[in-house]
């Protein structure tokens, strides 16, 4: 199984000045995890695909702040 959010650990320093951030996280697009695009894929509408920025659906990835929770069923 994989997520879209990943985290790593940066070295934190004993002589850094500031507080450390012990954790932190990035997105990764869902494309990276589809070999090839299968036929027959789902689609958004035309106009759907210009507000969601693309056509296939299982490539559609809403970005969220690390900091906000995702929210089920989030409309856009």
């Amino acid at each position: 199984m994989f997520t879209i959010r990943k985290n790593y650990y940066p070295y934190v320093s004993p002589f850094d000045p500031c507080p450390p951030i012990t954790v932190k996280s990035f997105s990764t697009p869902p494309n990276l995890y589809l070999g090839f695009q299968p036929p027959n894929f789902p689609q958004f509408s035309p106009l759907e695909a210009l507000k969601k920025g693309t056509l296939w659906q299982p490539f559609y990835d809403p970005w969220y702040s690390p900091y906000e929770r995702a929210k089920e069923n989030n409309p856009v």
